[in-house]
């Protein structure tokens, strides 16, 4: 029987799906993994028998081999010069003054590159910096900018809801996530309520937008009033889970009803009232990418992407502006001189 490997690369981070390969390994050993950067070792989270649904058998990844001595003690030694190489680093960011901050450092198994993660307001010039580290070890140094819901994936962190959070245990790629969610399920629109501990809108709120949509799909549109058999009612509020609305007769009484009751007094006229909504098709399931590749661009509140990935070591090129037109300058009207006929105006009738 073939053997799927849950494998994690962090600890309490994220599990990546790999074929044994033909490997005999527990739960809690390590396995060699080929990765993007090179050799990577991983600790085997669980063994199943088929893969997840949302992987299919063919884009499994086989594993080199399990984890020998030899590469406990290197790997073990790679941890330690990590956590001294975040000190180091932090220590010279703080003598040049950059404006960034370290999340992480990375080491291949072999100690051929070092990867520096972190997080920063804009682009940073850090030649300097990336100089002081290629003289502290002797080794290719990158250093790669991410977003701040990439950090909280890396370091992993206690949600609103009391669990860990979603991007550090399975999501493998940011959805966009708009503000328009949170009016469309009636949420309080406070800052302290619908961010995340990274501060960016929660990504939780992309879970149910679907079903609110096809909801809001068969209601009349709030706030407008609709010709019905008992007379004209305007639409106040609607309830998912009891599948009501809240409408208002002509003279102010409220009634809760079902969408079977208004339609039955309202009939098929309130179709032609209501707005053309689209219903948002489910987001297909993210394919699993490798793990140690590049974090790939952030999705801010508004749905666009964010500025993360690889940044080379220079200083931020000014923007190229597009066409200028000119601008028509008025004239000025020349002075009048003596004997001259006076201006006409709109004023003078003339």
């Amino acid at each position: 029987m073939k053997s799927i490997l849950g494998l994690r690369f962090r600890e309490n981070g994220q599990i990546y799906t790999f074929d044994a390969a033909g490997a005999e390994v527990r739960p809690g050993e390590y396995v060699l993994v080929k990765s993007e950067q090179g050799a990577a070792m991983a600790q085997v989270a669980m063994i199943q028998d088929a893969p997840p649904p949302a992987v299919s058998a063919s884009e499994l990844k086989p594993i080199l081999r399990a984890a020998t001595p030899e590469d406990m003690a290197a790997h073990e030694e790679n941890r330690k010069l990590a956590r001294e190489a975040i000190r180091h680093c932090r220590q010279c960011i703080d003598e040049r003054g950059l404006d960034m901050k370290l999340v992480d450092v990375e080491i291949l198994l072999d100690r051929s590159k070092m990867i520096f993660y972190f997080t920063a307001p804009g682009r940073i010039d850090f030649r300097e910096l990336v100089k002081d580290l290629v003289k502290s070890y002797r080794a290719r140094i990158e250093l790669r900018q991410i977003g701040v819901r990439h950090e909280t994936q890396m370091v992993g962190a206690i949600g609103n809801c009391g669990q860990m959070c979603c991007c550090a245990r399975f999501i493998r790629k940011f959805q966009p996530v708009t503000i328009k969610m949170a009016k469309e399920q009636n949420l309080f629109l406070n800052p302290t309520k619908i961010s995340g501990i990274c501060g960016r809108l929660l990504c939780c709120l992309a879970y149910e937008q679907g079903t609110y949509e096809e909801f809001q799909h068969r209601c009349p549109k709030i706030g407008k009033k609709y010709p019905t058999s008992q007379g004209p009612m305007k639409v106040l509020r609607s309830n998912l889970f009891r599948e009501t609305l809240t409408v208002a007769a002509e003279f102010g009484e409220e009634t809760e009803m079902t969408l079977e009751e208004w339609k039955a007094i309202a009939g098929e006229t309130w179709k032609s009232y209501a707005p053309q909504q689209q219903s948002s098709q489910a987001h297909p399931a993210p394919k699993e990418r490798d793990p140690a590749a590049a974090p790939q661009a952030e999705p801010t509140a508004n749905g666009d992407s964010g500025d993360d990935g690889k940044i080379v070591a220079q200083a931020d090129p000014s923007s190229a502006s597009g066409p200028r037109h000119k601008r028509k300058r008025k004239r000025k009207p020349k002075p009048r001189r003596e004997g001259d006929a006076p201006a006409q105006t709109p004023e003078s009738g003339e």
